[in-house]
């Protein structure tokens, strides 16, 4: 669907506060040989020269294992895996480096496209590789002899960064090279969170054949904790799903701050998930000291305490414990050692197919950390889940925060017709709209 004029000079807008935040900051690109082979990948490569463009800082690691899958038939030869990892002998090696090889000169190539009419025309981007990965073999695990399977021993984050410094792109393949001279076969997600510690990235970006991190319904989980990912580690039954999961989980652990999970099969989705408020993929976070649930009747108590206060200003409306009891299957809140810090609740109009946002609150001890946007975005996956199409907030103080979470100035004519009968025109609160 093509945009209008004003749809691309909004939606260029809007991505400006995205491109102030992200300028400078070291991303690591996370992409299997299957996504080599897609069709979209000459698109995703002219989405990476953009972000290039923009003044990101991009490490490449890219892997090759159906590259070394076509190369090991083809010399009939008998692959061996134990525990998800190939067994690389001599003769594997050899069409590893050879895999490996094509991949990263094919990916160079792409990079260094620049026809005219074409979205790199005039990009002129150096692509810097070489011996940056240093590894050191696997050994013999439980009387198996990985031989040249190997693992990450150390990134030469020196060398890596004087080529981010000078603006190149950086590219990592799944090979290592030793002090004594040797090749090893190696992970790319080793490769990647290895990479992605040593340089303390801002973000680790993992491409993926679905749209992100699924539950077991097959449903897109846009926003995951940390602690949700240990269960579906346990669960998985597909070997590189297992790895891209301990890869997000390794990198998060350590203390990288947000992982994303997007499909390299869907046009545009690098940048939508960047550069717009909802994203095309999964957004994963390091756990919080604190939890975010649907509320329950013992709650009661703890959402009055946060409220009451914010009713005495006139901020919220007030509620009395017997509507609020009726009503508490409607909240969500976070909770921090027991305590209540922040709420909101959601009322679902359903013929109308949409939602009143009602009593957001933060208690001013924990204000500023993001806590409004986890609940807002938990309210917003309730919503989508429900059918709705859009929520509404009515608002006397806070407005400028609603807008900024995208929420845009809307009138009475477009409130449901229950809520609208039921305005009060004495607060005379402004009504803000937001499409699901």
């Amino acid at each position: 669907m093509l945009l209008s004029h004003n749809d691309s000079v909004k939606l260029f807008r809007n991505s400006a506060p995205y491109i102030n935040a992200h300028r400078g900051k070291t991303f690591i690109l996370v992409f299997g040989g299957e996504a080599v082979e897609d069709s979209n990948f000459a698109n995703i490569i002219h989405d990476i020269a953009l972000l290039n463009s923009l003044g990101v800082r991009l490490v490449l690691v890219h892997g090759a294992r159906p590259q070394i899958d076509q190369r090991v038939a083809l010399h009939n030869l008998v692959p061996r895996f134990e525990d998800g990892l190939r067994i690389t002998d001599k003769q594997t090696l050899e069409c590893v480096k050879d895999a490996a090889g094509s991949v990263r000169s094919q990916i160079e190539a792409l990079l260094t496209m620049g026809l005219s009419n074409s979205p790199m025309h005039g990009s002129h981007i150096r692509v810097c590789s070489g011996n940056l990965v240093v590894a050191m073999p696997i050994g013999v695990r439980e009387g198996i002899d990985f031989e040249n399977t190997g693992l990450v021993r150390r990134i030469d984050v020196t060398g890596i960064s004087d080529h981010l410094d000078d603006g190149s792109i950086v590219l990592l393949s799944p090979m290592g090279y030793s002090p004594t001279g040797e090749v090893f076969n190696l992970s790319h997600e080793d490769v990647a969170t290895s990479a992605a510690k040593a340089l303390n990235a801002d973000k680790v970006i993992f491409f993926s054949e679905k749209e992100g991190i699924e539950d077991e319904s097959g449903r897109l989980l846009r926003n995951i904790q940390l602690n949700q990912l240990y269960p579906m580690l346990e669960q998985s039954h597909f070997a590189d799903e297992k790895q891209t999961l301990q890869a997000i989980i390794s990198s998060l652990e350590f203390g990288i701050s947000r992982c994303h999970c997007v499909s390299y099969q869907q046009d545009g989705a690098l940048l939508q998930e960047l550069f717009t408020r909802d994203g095309a993929g999964s957004l994963i976070s390091q756990s919080y000291y604190e939890q975010l649930r649907i509320a329950t009747i013992d709650d009661v108590g703890g959402i009055l305490n946060l409220i009451n206060p914010l009713e005495e200003q006139g901020i919220l409306v007030k509620r009395s414990r017997e509507i609020l009891e009726r009503e508490i299957e409607q909240f969500t809140l976070i909770e921090r050692d027991g305590m209540t810090v922040a709420c909101a609740a959601l009322y679902p109009y359903i013929e109308d197919r949409c939602g009143e946002l009602a009593c957001v609150a933060t208690h001013p001890d924990y204000r500023g950390k993001n806590r409004g946007e986890r609940l807002l975005a938990a309210i917003k996956e309730q919503g989508c889940e429900q059918g709705l199409e859009s929520i509404f907030v009515l608002t006397t103080v806070t407005s400028h925060w609603f807008q900024e979470q995208g929420f845009v100035l809307a009138s009475l004519d477009d409130l449901p017709t229950k809520k609208k009968l039921l305005y009060n025109f004495q607060r005379n609160s402004k009504v803000f709209k937001l499409s699901l």
